[in-house]
């Protein structure tokens, strides 16, 4: 349909298997089984349900009537009443018991957690593949050495690889927070209307022993150890903010890698992958700009703006809750797991195809590394007798003329001639092409990239199987 609004996200950006995850079909199946671990527990409990009940609501988890739902909706205004309704027709044997002393918390709160914990699984996967083909190419480009900038002008060197594991350290970041995140991840348990269990202690005769069994007995169905130890009607919102904030910082370390990458490619150094029949103006033929770059950042600053909006629902929800959280939490959860997940095939996308154009790096490399290299051939100077201050005060001089003509008169660098000229530095001149080599100057870059990827072989080593380097960009 071309006459109504469709989200980005799902058209455009985000992978089928995370739209899937956010799915209807997926929460009202959750839903279902719920209320089917619900009535299992009620009465593997000793409450009056039968086996038929039970029997006629496992036949019909996912085969679900969405438009007697939405009928149902319009007349109650209430979308877990109208779901109870619908499923009620598919399971009339089931219908008196399911939902049985629950609140609608019991399944919204309950299945989002799932659905969370299903989403970040799925990140988890992509992000350490991600990781994975990182650390190939910096051991790829490990000894390969480049300008290092800080403040963006040119400063000591490094190499290509050890500025990759910048990138990578980031991402190990995330890994450590995501997964601690997911596995101390707790559903809402079974609490009844304000968290007090009170219904389910009704239930049960004034058993409280039956109604802590009972939450046990649920939470262990849908596959979690524990549930929040209280609760109000909603599990504390403070739990949203903790997950969007580790899908703002993978979108941070995305959004660190596409802003490098755009400015390499500015400078011709490195380039993300350009298809042979990629446009890359419609004004100007011959540009190839880093859409999937520019793509990545601009999907990132908008997941790395969420933290902010369930901060505040977190803070704004009044007693034992208000409903002012529902509508935002549907939008905004969604969507920052489905723009973390479009950063990260992104990412991966241009890892890929990434480009790296040595011999432009080593020209850079050559017009800044004679100045860098002044301290190095005083100091050989010096050895071989000379006068430090003498031999500062002649490179001082001879830098800032250099220095001139590359500013003023667009010239090459010609530190080096004019040193190598100056009859106070007859004693390097033999020696300035070895002083000069560019390994020379990248310290234990090499080693610190193979030492820090050895350290994450445990890591990849527990995906082993699982891992890909396949991502997909749609448009």
């Amino acid at each position: 349909m071309h006459d109504v609004y469709t989200n980005p996200l799902t058209t455009r950006y985000a992978s089928k298997e995370m739209i899937a995850n956010f799915s209807e079909q997926k929460r009202i199946g959750l839903f279902r089984r719920l209320w089917l671990a619900l009535a299992e527990s009620e009465k593997e409990l000793g409450l009056n349900i039968t086996d038929e009940q039970l029997s006629q609501m496992r036949d019909h988890l996912d085969d679900i009537d969405f438009e007697v739902a939405a009928e149902r909706e319009r007349i109650v205004r209430h979308d877990v009443m109208a779901h109870i309704y619908a499923f009620g027709l598919q399971c009339p044997a089931a219908s008196p018991i399911i939902h049985l002393g629950a609140t609608s918390c019991f399944v919204t709160d309950n299945a989002d957690v799932i659905i969370y914990r299903d989403a970040l699984e799925l990140l988890e996967v992509k992000l350490v593949s991600v990781m994975k083909k990182l650390s190939e190419f910096a051991l790829k480009y490990r000894k390969t050495p480049t300008l290092g900038f800080t403040h963006l002008q040119p400063a000591q060197l490094v190499t290509v690889g050890k500025r990759a594991t910048l990138w990578l350290q980031d991402l190990e970041m995330d890994y450590e927070n995501l997964t601690f995140l997911k596995n101390n991840l707790k559903l809402r348990g079974v609490k009844g209307t304000t968290g007090t269990q009170a219904s389910f202690l009704e239930l049960f005769d004034g058993d409280g022993k039956k109604v802590k069994e009972l939450e046990k007995k649920v939470v262990e169905k849908m596959g979690f150890k524990s549930a929040f130890a209280v609760s109000g009607q909603t599990y504390t919102r403070k739990l949203d903010y903790s997950i969007t904030s580790v899908l703002s910082m993978i979108a941070q370390s995305g959004y660190k890698f596409s802003n490098d990458i755009r400015i390499l490619q500015n400078m011709k150094e490195i380039e993300e992958p350009f298809e042979k029949s990629q446009i890359g103006s419609s004004a100007m033929a011959y540009k190839r700009n880093p859409m999937r770059s520019e793509r990545l950042g601009s999907l990132a600053r908008y997941v790395v703006s969420l933290p902010l909006n369930t901060a505040i629902t977190a803070s704004t929800q009044w007693m034992e809750r208000t409903l002012d959280d529902s509508a935002n939490r549907r939008i905004v959860m969604a969507q920052a797991f489905m723009g973390a997940d479009a950063v990260l095939e992104l990412y991966m996308n241009i890892i890929n195809g990434l480009v790296v154009y040595e011999k432009v790096i080593n020209k850079h490399l050559k017009q800044e590394l004679p100045f860098m290299a002044t301290e190095n051939i005083l100091m050989e100077c010096v050895k071989q007798g000379g006068n430090r201050q003498e031999l500062h005060e002649a490179i001082r001089v001879h830098s800032m003329e250099a220095g001139k003509q590359v500013k003023l008169y667009g010239k090459s660098n010609d530190l080096i001639s004019r040193i190598k000229n100056d009859p106070a530095f007859n004693a390097v001149t033999d020696k300035l092409d070895d002083i000069l080599k560019p390994a020379n100057f990248i310290g234990r870059a090499p080693e610190q990239v193979k030492e820090y990827v050895a350290s994450l072989r445990n890591i990849f080593r527990k995906y082993e199987g699982k891992l890909t380097d396949k991502s997909e960009v749609r448009v």
